[in-house]
């Protein structure tokens, strides 16, 4: 049977997951009767709960005697290092654009990577069914990107579709016909070439790395050359070529649908799942015996954040967690590190933390939450950009930020940006009374303020952001303006008290919380921390007064998210996650020990 191996790439909420929704039921892979959730591909829990793609998965559908491996791919910026491997195990890829918004950042990001691969693109305009769409406009501004990213001639001349993964129809002409997605699989049989092979033994590359309770470890990839069976013995090598370990094919598995399927073999070209190794990672070749030369694996964009993950060293440690021990966290966080190659783990001196470097915000809190929900408690410290020495000059990563707001909120955005050292590049309307800003802002004025964002804009700006590169320090930019009310009692909090000191500043907790020394229970107004006493009651006397029974009222206090506690947070606090509470502390909970080190800060 002749194969094809495509991905699916696009700028987030673009359609790439309805898309193959659409593929799916289109091709059979499905019975009649069968019940399919929609967005079928996003199989985690958390995928489900927010709505976007995370971990980059394979499918397979059959069309007119061809298997057509697809690949469904993430589309933020935090998790492009899943992208940039998995356009290794492709041959074409489906540029999907929205054909109100046009191509955006990551649209520009996977693109300039799939070209520098050599892969020839197929533009698809989605959402043609939309009141605002503007396809002819969004064509040429494709085209533009093609060319300012240094397209050849041949992936300049790519073949355009239109259409509504939504409505089930792709089409060679924006009118239509409106009936199906053959046009689609007909141009990726005739456009997409077969996969590229090698002659010789057996040899494939890692690109990504499973668990299951029955078959162990599974290393998915494409092979490149030669053909496996199940039994057949086979060793991993890693990068620079030494043996990592030799081990027996359990199992081959094949795409089919959503469903992995035992096959008898497997041969040059198709993508595949082996189960059987116990130590192969991924960038490792797994190969016959006879193989000694490992496969060159593309090198993946360098982390731009990074965080301290520590155990969870506060009064509460371990009374609603299982998983608290130093040793539990580290094994979880290595095993993390294994899977996803844009994460990287270092070891402190003190050995209860753990410096964790990732892409952004958004994929350290995606590990953040699998973890909390995983049963682990730790406490997370504020998210610091990761720096870089070049010619003896401090650089750090800079970003390219999109955002659409309405015009009447464009002033402020790029007055907050400025003050974030953010340099405007260009500032355009992009209809409805909206106007697109493009800026280049350093990541570290970027860390919390997307909520400044939103509520600048009453929630109607869109903001994207993708690595742009990195530049000179930028000097210091300001942090938040405003202290902390610590709680300096233990115990539960009292409303009483939270109403007297409502006039302090936002609370961030209600009646009835446990509350512990050194914890933040409110924003104070001003830009001093002040200790406070959430635990006083009222007391009770025989005197009778008037007003003595007014009843307590309580604004409802700030609800702390686990991305808003991150960006909230100074360098001297810390974030305590377990699987029932997100609190914000002090990272000295001593207040003696608080003023003592806070004097060493200003001395050094």
């Amino acid at each position: 049977m002749d194969l094809r191996n495509i991905a699916i790439i696009a700028h987030v909420d673009h359609g790439k997951t309805s898309l193959i929704d659409v593929l799916l039921k289109q091709s059979g892979a499905f019975r009649d009767n069968q019940r399919v959730e929609e967005r079928a591909m996003d199989s985690n829990d958390l995928e489900r709960e927010r709505g976007i793609t995370i971990l980059a998965k394979v499918t397979s559908i059959i069309w007119k005697d061809t298997r057509i491996n697809i690949v469904d791919t993430p589309g933020h910026a935090d998790f492009g290092g899943e992208v940039e491997r998995i356009l290794n195990m492709v041959d074409g890829v489906i540029v999907l654009v929205d054909a109100a918004e046009g191509p955006m950042p990551q649209t520009k990001f996977v693109v300039s990577k799939a070209l520098k691969l050599g892969l020839n693109p197929i533009v698809a305009i989605n959402k043609i069914d939309k009141p605002e769409e503007r396809h002819s406009e969004v064509v040429d501004e494709v085209f533009d990107l093609f060319a300012n990213l240094d397209a050849n001639e041949d992936q300049l001349d790519f073949p355009i579709l239109y259409g509504s993964a939504k409505q089930g129809w792709m089409s060679l002409n924006p009118e239509g016909p409106q009936e199906d997605m053959a046009p689609l699989f007909d141009l990726v049989l005739d456009y997409v070439p077969a996969p590229k092979t090698q002659d010789g033994a057996f040899s494939m590359l890692v690109t990504t790395i499973a668990s299951d309770p029955f078959l162990g470890r599974i290393l998915t990839g494409r092979i490149t050359s030669g053909e496996v069976k199940p039994n057949q013995n086979i060793k991993a090598l890693s990068a620079d070529g030494t043996e990592a370990e030799k081990g027996r094919v359990s199992k081959v598995l094949a795409f089919q649908g959503l469903e992995r399927v035992p096959v008898d073999s497997a041969r040059a070209g198709d993508i595949v799942s082996i189960a059987g190794m116990t130590t192969a990672t991924v960038a490792d070749t797994l190969c016959d015996m006879e193989v000694t030369e490992a496969i060159e694996a593309d090198p993946v964009d360098p982390p731009t954040l990074s965080m301290t993950f520590r155990i969870n060293d506060g009064p509460f440690a371990g009374q609603e967690g299982s998983k608290v021990q130093s040793r539990v966290i580290r094994d979880r966080l290595l095993q993390e590190a294994e899977g996803n190659v844009a994460l990287k783990i270092t070891l402190n001196e003190d050995r209860d933390s753990f410096e964790v470097a990732g892409r952004g915000e958004l994929l350290l809190s995606i590990l953040i939450e699998t973890m909390r929900r995983e049963g682990f408690e730790l406490t997370v410290s504020r998210p610091k950009v990761v720096y870089k020495e070049i010619d003896g000059v401090r650089h750090e990563p800079i970003e390219e930020v999109t955002i659409d707001v309405d015009e009447e909120h464009s002033g402020v955005v790029v007055q907050k940006l400025s003050e974030r050292k953010g340099d405007l590049l260009d500032m355009r309307p992009s209809g409805g009374g909206r106007q697109r800003l493009v800026l280049h802002v350093p990541t570290r004025g970027l860390i919390g303020y997307h909520s400044e964002l939103l509520s600048d804009t009453r929630g109607t700006a869109i903001m994207n952001r993708v690595f742009h590169d990195f530049e000179p320090h930028k000097g210091k930019i300001q942090g938040r303006h405003t202290g902390v009310l610590i709680s300096n009692q233990m115990g539960d909090a009292v409303a009483f008290a939270l109403m007297n000191l409502e006039d302090r500043g936002p609370l961030m907790i209600g009646h009835g919380v446990r509350v512990y020394e050194g914890m933040i229970v409110g924003e104070h107004t001003r830009g001093n921390d002040l200790e406070v006493n959430v635990v006083k009651g009222k007391k009770l006397t025989n005197v009778r007064a008037a007003g003595k029974d007014d009843a307590t009222t309580l604004t409802t206090p700030m609800q702390m998210t686990l991305e808003k506690a991150l960006s909230y947070i100074n360098d001297d606090e810390l974030v305590e996650i377990t699987p029932e509470n997100i609190r914000l502390r002090k990272r000295f909970l001593d207040p003696n020990v608080r003023k003592r080190e806070a004097k060493k800060m200003e001395d050094a």
